[in-house]
């Protein structure tokens, strides 16, 4: 399962979360929180570390997380705006 692929499919839709999304990743001013997207979580651990995973409510159980990725920001933003680009959105 490639982690990654799906995140973006599934939040780089727009030019909106485009922007929103490395926004957030790029402001320096917060150095750690968490951006809610479409389907998917962006956990900020420190300026350059992420995790990204899905976050799926079923009501019963509570909130389940079945898979995540933990990446550096430079190889998220390359994997951003190279989706970004191929999709025509920026």
């Amino acid at each position: 399962m490639d982690i990654l692929s799906k995140f973006l499919q599934a939040e780089i839709n727009s030019k909106e979360y485009y922007e929103s999304i490395t926004n957030f990743i790029n402001l320096y001013e917060i150095r750690k929180g968490e951006f809610e997207g479409n389907e998917y979580v962006i956990m900020k651990m420190d300026r350059d570390n992420f995790i990204i995973f899905p976050e799926y409510d079923d009501g019963e159980e509570g909130i389940q997380i079945p898979f995540s990725l933990s990446i550096y920001k430079n190889r998220l933003l390359d994997a951003i705006n190279s989706y970004a680009q191929e999709k025509g959105i920026i």
